[in-house]
């Protein structure tokens, strides 16, 4: 059995990026523990789970019925009802870290937080596998190691891409503005930035449909050694079954 890791912003985080990984880990025996800035449980963004504001698009970009399944058992498990603070954690206590998503303005404390930074690079330091989806890689990017440098410079990765952030946006932003755009560039762009060279960012192909239990192939990931990373919710069932298989490795 593995520890892992999952430290979440107060509010804003998404579902399924986290609940999915969550739902498939403790499956496998593993123990999750989470973190928030003050030690009392996140929430995660409405809008995400229950499509509120997204008009038409509602079904096709809120948390699909896995989703917000793994969401609602996460909320009522022991470990989400109870998480540590920021100030509480403690890397020698842990064998792994995942870093989920989330674009809603509520993410910019995790995204922007000095302690998970140093958290992560000593992580990568320690060589313990890291797992991050979407935004999760900007807070893995902005994570410098002692050269100063991004604890992914020289590594491949993938995170969420330029298609699917503007897809978003352009499809609701006539009534959302820039709810679908967390900061002025975009992810892909910053963690591209972070990167030995500009190639080592993968799109993989086509996002067209979400993963599930009995369809993993629909999902995609890029890893690099200890470092796992994907794109969006759509990867989010492939990714924790891969996330898995790593800790398996190190028993």
């Amino acid at each position: 059995m593995s520890i892992i890791l999952i430290p979440l912003p107060s509010f804003d985080f998404d579902p399924t990026e986290t609940a999915v990984p969550w739902q498939i880990l403790t499956g496998c025996d593993h123990e999750v523990r989470f973190a928030t800035p003050d030690g009392k449980p996140a929430q995660a963004d409405a809008r995400m789970l229950h499509g509120s504001g997204l008009g038409p698009w509602k079904e096709l970009l809120r948390a699909d019925d896995n989703g917000r399944a793994a969401y609602a058992s996460m909320i009522a498990s022991p470990e989400f009802m109870r998480p540590l603070s920021y100030d509480q954690i403690n890397i020698a206590e842990v064998d792994a870290i995942g870093l989920p998503g989330g674009h809603a303005a509520g993410m910019k404390t995790y995204l922007e937080s000095h302690q998970l930074q140093a958290t992560v690079a000593a992580a990568f330091t320690r060589q313990l596998p890291v797992g991050a989806i979407c935004h999760g890689v900007i807070l893995a990017a902005r994570s410098r190691g002692a050269d100063g440098r991004s604890v992914l410079h020289g590594r491949r990765t993938t995170a969420l891409t330029r298609t699917l952030e503007l897809s978003g946006w352009a499809l609701t932003a006539l009534w959302l503005g820039n709810y679908y755009r967390t900061y002025p560039i975009t992810v892909q762009e910053e963690v591209t930035r972070a990167l030995a060279h500009p190639n080592d960012f993968q799109e993989g192909p086509m996002a067209l449909l979400r993963d599930s239990p009995t369809h993993l192939e629909r999902g995609f990931v890029v890893r690099d050694g200890n470092y796992l990373s994907a794109r969006w919710p759509g990867d989010a069932h492939r990714f924790a079954h891969e996330f898995a298989a790593m800790l398996d490795e190190r028993v």
